[in-house]
């Protein structure tokens, strides 16, 4: 076994430009789209069609949420910095993790395990009653603005089956849902933060890497937000609402 280090993503000499053996300007530059050479980067290969059409749906949904945390950390960060732009795109995306558009990854390790199940309704129900009991929050579902259901996800389920997924995963995190509104007692919708989880599965994207599609999603929704904090400087305005807000309590 050698010692160098080395990688199989991209290769640079005088005259070429490779990226997983692929000529970037004679098989890639306007032959490839963005999420086709996202997941030739990643995964070492082109999707093929159907997956493409997911991948690309999954990249697009997360885009943007209005002024999410993301969006106003990066509008306050832009009016502190105005000329280092990457520094407020840096810091929204921070936020994206266990609480705001980063439960992919979660999700997609439950449906790993549930798939690998041999019972997968005893699997359902062993799963959703352990999460209840331990009061400890379910990755991929509910939302604080959307109910009774995620409009995302629907859609997205309909779009990876109608591009040719095999619908394992997406299968089994609807009867998840069932098994949780029993166990709950209540209605808990399947975000889109949970649907894409599904949605990587079926293209072969491990969860591991699963949050990594949230951050370049949202990064590109950020942008759209600094634009348009360029132009309007709401920052300074965020800023002054929040601190007129807060009341003084101390000694």
């Amino acid at each position: 076994m050698s010692d160098k280090l080395t990688t199989e993503i991209s290769q640079t000499t005088e005259t070429e430009i490779r990226w997983r053996g692929q000529d970037l300007m004679t098989d890639i530059l306007g032959k490839r789209d963005f999420a086709e050479t996202m997941y030739l980067l990643m995964t070492g290969r082109f999707p093929e069609p159907w997956e493409r059409q997911i991948f690309d749906a999954c990249l697009i949904t997360l885009m943007e949420h209005g002024l999410t945390p993301h969006a106003i950390v990066s509008r306050l960060v832009a009016d502190s910095n105005p000329d280092q732009l990457q520094i407020a795109m840096a810091s929204g995306l921070t936020c994206v993790g266990d609480v705001f558009a980063g439960t992919m990854e979660g999700c997609g390790r439950l449906l790993q395990e549930g798939l690998a199940a041999d019972d997968k309704a005893q699997w359902c129900h062993d799963t959703a009653t352990a999460y209840r009991q331990e009061r400890r929050p379910l990755p991929g579902f509910g939302h604080p603005q959307h109910k009774p259901d995620d409009p995302r996800t629907p859609r997205l389920f309909q779009v990876a089956r109608e591009a040719g997924a095999t619908g394992h995963a997406i299968g089994l995190l609807e009867e998840f849902g069932t098994a949780v509104d029993t166990v709950y007692g209540r209605h808990l919708t399947i975000n889109a933060t949970g649907a894409i989880g599904a949605l990587l599965l079926e293209v072969g994207i491990q969860p591991e890497i699963m949050r990594a599609i949230a951050v370049t999603s949202r990064a590109a929704g950020l942008t759209a937000h600094i634009a348009e904090e360029q132009k309007t400087r709401s920052g300074r305005r965020i800023w002054t609402l929040v601190e007129n807000e807060f009341a003084y309590t101390g000694p």
